[in-house]
């Protein structure tokens, strides 16, 4: 992983292991408020949980970007939100002046 992802040494990798491992960590601690949000304590439905992961991508970036801070990784993570948003067709546009 250090070599694909370009990391210095293996203390970096580990940190965005980490990094990683807590936004998945997080992201599953408030699945459950987030759903209940979304369902007003209701009966759940199947279109609730296509909401849901609708709302959670932007919202596990988010996170992600944030840990990436605190444990002094944002570029890395900066630079990996950008990849994936191109991956989802968001292309940077520089012909524009």
């Amino acid at each position: 992983m250090q070599d694909k992802w370009a990391l210095k040494n293996i203390w970096q990798v580990i940190l965005v292991l980490v990094v990683f491992a807590l936004t998945g960590f997080t992201v599953l601690f408030i699945k459950g408020p987030i759903l209940d949000l979304i369902s007003g304590g209701a009966e759940r439905e199947w279109w609730m949980t296509v909401l849901y992961f609708m709302l959670i991508l932007p919202i596990y970036n988010i996170i992600l970007l944030c840990y990436g801070f605190i444990f002094g990784q944002f570029d890395f993570f900066w630079k990996y939100e950008l990849k994936m948003l191109r991956r989802f067709g968001f292309k940077k546009n520089d012909q524009q002046k």
